[in-house]
């Protein structure tokens, strides 16, 4: 088992982290669009959002591991068979998705702090509110949580379809080093 990303494809530590921050998102999204829709009276009023919330802080702490883990385990380069615009168009394809990763997660904490509460993580610590009382900070931080994470799940799911396209079409190993297995 190679833990470590090597210069045909990426570890287990890469691969680990790339499909639980996705399987994460996705399942904080749909958790999302669950309990916006829930009533006064249903029993999952405050326990979605408190899951919701615990959650999300997790995956912040695991995206901040993820950004470092890049530095100590660098990807495997592209594969020489992209073209310049391929090349370019991946390299901003992934920075919009950490940026848009950490910019809805820094969006959802300005919602839950905006009254000056920390957020507990399931129960086990706070993540105190840093930051709070700015004008209409939960409204405006929710309409931008909301937007952000539209765009990230539609955006993550193209990416998704240019790995398939890779895949299928141009018959590369884009994919297979993302599941482990040598180019």
């Amino acid at each position: 088992m190679q833990l470590r990303n090597s210069s045909s494809r990426y570890g287990w530590v890469s691969i680990a982290l790339h499909w639980g921050v996705a399987l994460a998102v996705y399942g904080l999204f749909a958790l999302g669009l669950w309990m916006v829709g829930l009533d006064y009276y249903s029993t999952w009023r405050k326990d979605a959002p408190d899951l919701h919330k615990s959650i999300g802080l997790v995956l912040l702490a695991v995206m901040l591991l993820r950004v470092i883990w890049r530095f100590v385990s660098p990807p495997p380069p592209t594969l020489p068979t992209y073209g310049r615009l391929t090349r370019a168009g991946a390299k901003l394809g992934h920075r919009a998705l950490y940026l848009g990763l950490f910019a809805v997660m820094i969006a959802g904490y300005l919602i839950s702090t905006a009254d000056g509460v920390g957020i507990p993580v399931f129960g086990l610590f706070e993540v105190p509110a840093l930051v709070s009382g700015l004008p209409d900070q939960a409204d405006v931080a929710g309409q931008i949580h909301l937007y952000l994470a539209w765009a990230l799940v539609i955006f993550s799911g193209l990416h998704a379809l240019a790995a398939l396209k890779h895949h299928f079409i141009d018959r590369d190993a884009t994919l297979k080093r993302m599941l482990g297995r040598q180019a």
